[in-house]
């Protein structure tokens, strides 16, 4: 089941950053291989995006993460 969220921040240098959801809770990882774009993927701070949840290595993690159009 897909969330819906805000990217709280993310490094296009590493690759990765973190979502906070809108249910609340700790803040989800995010990482660039999950970004479903064309081009370059990477994500704003501020951002609005859909994804689902996945348990990762350390804990929560987001997956299928996709810009939600404005």
């Amino acid at each position: 089941m897909s969330e819906t969220g805000q990217v709280k921040w993310f490094n296009d240098a590493k690759g990765f950053g973190f979502i906070t959801s809108d249910n609340g809770g700790e803040d989800i990882f995010a990482h660039f291989s999950e970004i479903r774009t064309e081009g370059f993927k990477s994500l704003k701070e501020s951002q609005k995006v859909t994804f689902d949840v996945k348990t990762g290595p350390k804990g929560k993690q987001a997956a299928n993460i996709r810009p939600v159009k404005e």
